[in-house]
């Protein structure tokens, strides 16, 4: 098969604006004083990330997003001690952030797109996420939104700290811990470039 005359495939790429989204983590209490502990919201404030196809369909996309570790930060209605309480032992004993700063999503290929609606679709992504210097299969379901130049993808999905080599942590002598499973929802938006 000739190639001779055929125009290059034009690469469509679009770039995260993390101030125009929201990604943020939510961690569980349980344990025996769990319904008087604290189940913490994170916001991750710090990533980048493009996502880019070379043809008219999603199922060509691919998509690396990458978090510095270090601007997770509590979001909740706590006090001043309690939110510096939380952000130390999440970046100093859980994250380690000093010796793993970046947590990297990557996703060579779209594995199935299903139109919603004119500009509306369902992706589901099958990528690696690689947290805390482990890499792991990450299964994510977005519904995606091209309007113009800007692409909105939103969803959300589950992992566990244990599967990435991190201990939960606890409080008041283990009578309050966080659960192994974390939730981590989004609503990204990128703009072409």
């Amino acid at each position: 098969m000739s190639t001779v005359g055929t125009p290059p495939a034009t690469t469509i790429r679009y770039v995260i604006n993390a101030r125009t989204s929201t990604f943020i983590v939510r961690a569980f209490a349980t344990g025996m004083l769990s319904a008087f502990g604290h189940s913490p919201t994170i916001a991750i404030p710090d990533f980048e990330g493009e996502v880019k196809w070379a043809s008219s369909s999603l199922e060509d996309a691919s998509l690396r997003i990458v978090v510095q570790a270090s601007s997770l930060t509590a979001t909740d209605d706590i006090s001043k001690s309690d939110r510096s309480e939380i952000e130390r032992k999440m970046h100093k004993e859980v994250l380690e952030t000093d010796g793993f700063p970046e947590i990297i999503y990557e996703c060579p290929r779209v594995s199935s797109v299903q139109k919603m609606g004119e500009g509306s679709f369902t992706a589901m992504l099958n990528g690696d996420l690689t947290l805390h210097g482990v890499t792991l299969s990450q299964a994510i379901s977005a519904r995606v939104r091209l309007k113009g130049d800007t692409l909105r993808a939103a969803g959300e999905f589950s992992i566990r700290q244990s599967d990435y080599e991190i201990r939960p942590v606890s409080a008041a002598g283990g009578t309050v811990k966080l659960k192994d499973e974390l939730k981590l929802s989004f609503d990204i938006t990128a703009r072409r470039v």
